[in-house]
This record gives C-alpha cells, sequence and structure tokens, in this order.
C-alpha cells in the first residue's frame, strides 16, 4: 500500500531488495467534492514514479463511499455525543486491512503498509508489537485491527528509526525522500476542522463554566468542537484554562485554570468493548479475572504509562487503574494495552469515563 510519503517508498525499495516484486496500490479516500482531496493527485504522482522506478505494477482504487460509511460517519456520530473519536484506528480496521483486504489483498500472499511497527511470534500465535522508533511507533493506530488482518500484514520499516528511512530515500534518489510526514485527519486536505463538523453537525451554543466555582466565563460553539483536556481555540482570556469535564444533558463545558490543576488528571479510565487482537492474547500478563500488569496509552504518545487491569462484571468491560495520575481522559478514546516491558501491543478498549456530568 502505497501512500504517496517516503515511508511506504522505502518499504518498496526493501522488498525489491529483498528480491520481492510486490504490486502496488493507492486507496482513494478524499471525497469527490469540497469536502477535501487529501493532496490526492501529487500522491498520486508520487506513487506513479515509484511503480515506474522499479517497473513494478500500480493499480488506484477507491473505497470513497466506504470510508464515509464507516470511517467519517463513525466520527461525526461520536462528536456529535460529545466524545473524542480516533478515526485513524477505524481506519486502518475498516479500510487499509479491511475493505482493501477483502477486494484486492485477500489475493496476495502479504499486505506491506509503511506503519512503524513489528510482530513477533510467541508460542505458534503472532503477536503485534512495538516499532524500534519509539517517537514514530504507530501500534496505537493498529490496535483494534483483527488477528486475521494482523498474519496478513507486513511491516517492512517497523525495525528502522525514522532517520534511516529517510537515509535510505536519499540514497535511492527517491523523489519523497524530503517530503513531509503528514498530519491530521487525511481526507479534509486543507479544510478546517471545525469548519468541517460546523458543516455537519452546525453549532450549539453552551456555557463554559469554572469548574472550581461555577462562574460562567463564556459560551462554545457546540460540544463537539471541545475535547478534554483541550487547551486551545476556548477564546478565553486570562488562562490557561483547560476543558476538564463535559455535562453532554445540559450542553455544559467546565474549565479549570493553570498548567497543575488536578481536575485535568485521573487515575481510572473504564473500558468497554475490550479488544484482544490475539486470541487469548491477555493470557501473557496473567490469569484474566485477576488484577493484570500493564502498559498502555490513552494518546498518541510515545510515552507509556503504567497500571493495572481489572475485569468487570460484564464481558469487554474492564477497569484501567493508573499509576500515576493521567492527564485529559476523554471518553469516546481508546486505551491501548500493552505488556509491562512496552514490547507487544494487546489490543484496546473504549474509555467511558464518568467526566460526564454536572461536578458535585
Amino acid at each position: 500500500l502505497l501512500s504517496g510519503g517516503v515511508d511506504s517508498a522505502v518499504v518498496v525499495h526493501r522488498l525489491k531488495e529483498q528480491g520481492i516484486d510486490p504490486t502496488l496500490f493507492y486507496i482513494r479516500i478524499g471525497m469527490d467534492n469540497d469536502e477535501g482531496d487529501c493532496s490526492a493527485e501529487e500522491d498520486i504522482e508520487m506513487c506513479i514514479y515509484i511503480a515506474r522506478k522499479y517497473g513494478l505494477p500500480f493499480e488506484v482504487v477507491s473505497l470513497h463511499r466506504e470510508y464515509w460509511d464507516h470511517v467519517m460517519e463513525y466520527a461525526l456520530r461520536t462528536v456529535k455525543l460529545g466524545l473524542t473519536p480516533n478515526p485513524d484506528m477505524m481506519c486502518n480496521k475498516m479500510i487499509k486491512f479491511g475493505f482493501f483486504e477483502e477486494r484486492w489483498g485477500h489475493a496476495f500472499d502479504k499486505t506491506a503498509t509503511g506503519h512503524y511497527a513489528t510482530t513477533t511470534e510467541r508460542n505458534g500465535k503472532i503477536y503485534l508489537s512495538t516499532a524500534r522508533d519509539k517517537k514514530k511507533d504507530q501500534t496505537d493506530f493498529l490496535a483494534s485491527i483483527t488477528y486475521g488482518q494482523l498474519c496478513h500484514a507486513m511491516f517492512p520499516i517497523g525495525n528502522l528509526p525514522k532517520s534511516e528511512v529517510r537515509r535510505i530515500a536519499l540514497e535511492a534518489n527517491l523523489p519523497n525522500a524530503r517530503r513531509r510526514d503528514s498530519q491530521g485527519i487525511c481526507f479534509l486536505g486543507n479544510i478546517n476542522y471545525n469548519d468541517f463538523i460546523r458543516r455537519h453537525l452546525g453549532e450549539r451554543p453552551g456555557p463554559v463554566i469554572e469548574i472550581e466555582t461555577g462562574r460562567k466565563l463564556g459560551e462554545h460553539r457546540g460540544l463537539w468542537f471541545h475535547t478534554i483536556g483541550q487547551r486551545k481555540g476556548l477564546g478565553l482570556s486570562g488562562g490557561p484554562w483547560f476543558v476538564v469535564r463535559k455535562n453532554i444533558p445540559d450542553n455544559v463545558i467546565y474549565v479549570s485554570r493553570g498548567y497543575d490543576t488536578a481536575l485535568q488528571y485521573g487515575t481510572e479510565l473504564p473500558l468497554t468493548e475490550m479488544h484482544w487482537i490475539t486470541p487469548s492474547g491477555a493470557s501473557v500478563l496473567g490469569t484474566v479475572g485477576s488484577p493484570l500488569k500493564v502498559s498502555f496509552k490513552n494518546r498518541h504518545t510515545p510515552d507509556f504509562i503504567t497500571g493495572t487491569l481489572l475485569a468487570g462484571d460484564n464481558d469487554g468491560e474492564f477497569m484501567l487503574t493508573s499509576d500515576k495520575p493521567v492527564q485529559g481522559i476523554a471518553p469516546g478514546q481508546f486505551a491501548v494495552i500493552y505488556t509491562p516491558d512496552r514490547r507487544i501491543c494487546l489490543g484496546s478498549g473504549l474509555i467511558t469515563c464518568l467526566l460526564y456530568t454536572s461536578p458535585s
């Protein structure tokens, strides 16, 4: 799978060095209107150059509608509820390793991508494991894929630091060797995220309240423009101000002032819809039902947090208790679970925090 970026181009180079002649695919997901284009034409030009340079077949495939129905509809539905979505996780599960696999990838031995991740085999099972470059590691974006999807995947640059990927690209004279990494939601292109949300969900003004005093500081334009832990974009003076809680039924955002306010932090992350990538993967931690020591992430960051995971009364429900206070626990996001040594990514659970009520 080519994106037009340097990472997937170096994947092609490495595969060719190993004597493999891959078929190259580019997935178009941007809508054919003013909803964004993700610089698709420039990306495709880069991909065509790579294909010609290495004498490989190349095909552009379209998953426009599937991306809208299964990624963007999910994102809009989630933010409308006042929650914080993770479109990158959904895109990997449903598009790159989902619909693409069903329609094209299944005809090949493996699907290789430019993700910074690796795999590990233990006792005859394959596990998703972290990349050598911890700052670039993308296992948290892959933590909802299935075991079948993982077994069909290859991550040829997962054992390389980003600096080495750039060096290989420069030595191979790849046209995108110095191209900047993409940021944000891909298909939006140059469209502002808030403008996109406003177009589809409109505005619903409500009060912004200082949580400690109950004092109204201003108005927000809609809960869906804000997330727990957010600092910028509040339009308040005398800060810094952080979003620390939402009251969805009453359409209220609560904020607290200062970088060190304790209200930004919590230690309990209630999880639901727990997904283990490798069947019985949790068994590497110990006996499920007893407290399990884990490392985890609750956002895309190179830093891990240690904690304890304990199964709840209902299937798929767990309580993740952090060993230290966690900033910005955002319901709707995912807690990604790793082994204590931070080597293996076992899966993820949806955060269903109790911050969505009025403060007592």
